[in-house]
């Protein structure tokens, strides 16, 4: 009898031994096959032009193909959900931004965020520009509040989808300024581009990536930026908060996430191979040169900002009455 319980315990500790060893062997043969990287939103915003450069960078590392796919609908959900329901075994990831902080507030089938998910890495930042169409005869945002207020509900806004926090930066711009702009809800970026361009829409917020080739085409007016700061990518540009707004502060970011219980050498595997891409001189030009300003560092900065997002924009989302559209 002794000896089997002997023998039992020589087993179960052998078996834990392999265990142990076995995890940064994972790390070692990841990635196995081609890694599946998805975005919940059409081709053309900016997180899909993020993604695609990040997705590229990846499979030169690793020299292995990482599919991009886009899976656009119900503001992102279908792709997060894919991802959360996917093999947590680091093959398939969600390219995230702005949008994906608030979905599992604004949407009670949404997969949560803080529980569906290992955050990977966020490897970049971008703040808004706020635009008019040049119908609109304002050229600054103080002039813009003025001229909203006296036309209440007469104006429209967009930005990108309804649980973006695009969106959610001109419901905040609202909220502090009094003023009455209703939202159209569009499923993406590159889906309301034509229609500002066009004069279908009065005023956007979105990432300065995409929205500074039509300042510069002079299809669209810019009048501020949405950050804390200026960006250099328009310096020229005043925050909203100088305008007469101040402590308003919105900015866009990017991250990957995987399925929850990812094991962490994985996780630690990917978040390695973005950071290095982050450090590299060329690479850090692409991205300031699409206005994103590149960051490295652990996933944990990735999941304070989630937690940041949930708590800042939740409490919005309540205190407005914001609904999904």
């Amino acid at each position: 009898m002794r000896d089997a319980v002997q023998r039992r315990l020589q087993f179960l500790l052998i078996a834990g031994l392999g265990v142990i060893g076995a995890v940064p062997a994972i790390a070692q043969t990841y990635p196995q096959r081609p890694i599946r990287m998805l975005v919940g939103l059409p081709a053309g915003g900016s997180t899909d032009i993020m993604g695609r450069l990040i997705a590229a960078k990846l499979g030169e590392r690793f020299g292995q193909q990482v599919v991009f796919e886009n899976r656009p609908g119900a503001s992102g959900i279908i792709a997060a959900d894919i991802v959360a329901r996917s093999q947590p075994d680091g093959h398939t990831l969600l390219m995230a931004g702005g949008s994906f902080g608030t979905i599992s507030i604004l949407y009670p089938q949404a997969p949560d965020t803080a529980k569906d998910f290992a955050p990977i890495a966020l490897f970049g930042t971008s703040p808004y520009l706020f635009v008019v169409h040049p119908g609109v005869p304002v050229k600054s945002m103080a002039e813009f509040i003025d001229y909203a207020r006296a036309r209440p509900g007469q104006l429209n806004f967009a930005g990108s989808t309804p649980a973006a926090v695009q969106r959610l930066s001109g419901e905040l711009l609202k909220r502090m300024t009094g003023i009455d702009m209703l939202y159209v809800p569009y499923k993406g970026t590159g889906l309301l581009i034509p229609d500002l361009i066009g004069g279908r829409l009065n005023a956007a917020i979105d990432n300065v990536l995409v929205l500074v080739p039509h300042v510069k085409s002079g299809a669209v007016r810019a009048l501020a930026v949405t950050a804390a700061k200026r960006s250099e990518v328009v310096p020229e540009l005043p925050t909203i908060a100088e305008s007469g707004v101040p402590g308003f502060q919105a900015s866009g970011w990017f991250g990957i996430l995987a399925a929850a219980k990812t094991p962490p050498a994985i996780v630690k595997t990917l978040n390695e191979a973005i950071n290095a891409a982050m450090r590299e001189t060329e690479f850090r030009a692409r991205l300031l040169a699409q206005g994103a300003e590149p960051l490295t560092g652990p996933p944990d900065e990735l999941a304070k900002l989630l937690t940041r997002e949930r708590e800042v924009w939740g409490k919005l989302i309540r205190e407005a009455g914001i609904k999904a559209d």
